[in-house]
């Protein structure tokens, strides 16, 4: 019998396990549009809100990246990026922000592997996401 792997959306061949991604962005069209755009690279994406929502979830464990706002509600970025850096130091982190470099030498002091600047385009996120999960575990 001659089976296909199971496509993605772009077609391209599924993996057996999906990576898993976790977004955290309180502004809900940008939150969506990430979800949408990664699910689309065949990844499966879990959502937050914001950043407490974040850490909720975050709990659970299970994430192969995190990509997180900076400037948010309740608990920011930077507590996001510290968060999975003490509890899972092994799973990369990209930040996004759109409020220039204050945030962003934030974020890089807490050990955000990433920070991208709003808007990002969904190819610079596709190729950067690629490059920190095809890295080796230390």
């Amino acid at each position: 019998m001659n089976e296909k792997p199971e496509e993605t959306g772009n077609g391209q061949p599924q993996d057996r396990q999906k990576r898993v991604i976790l977004v955290v962005e309180d502004d809900p069209n940008i939150l969506s549009m990430i979800m949408r755009n990664l699910e689309y690279l065949g990844y499966e994406v879990i959502g937050a809100r914001d950043g407490m929502e974040g850490l909720k979830k975050l709990e659970a464990g299970g994430f192969d990246l995190v990509v997180t706002d900076i400037v948010m509600p309740y608990v920011s970025g930077v507590g996001v990026i510290t968060a999975v850096k003490e509890k899972h130091p092994h799973v990369p982190v990209i930040a996004i922000t759109g409020y220039g470099k204050e945030p962003e030498a934030a974020a890089m002091e807490k050990k955000a592997d990433m920070v991208l600047a709003k808007p990002v385009k969904t190819a610079v996120l596709k190729k950067h996401i690629a490059k920190l999960l095809d890295r080796p575990s230390p």
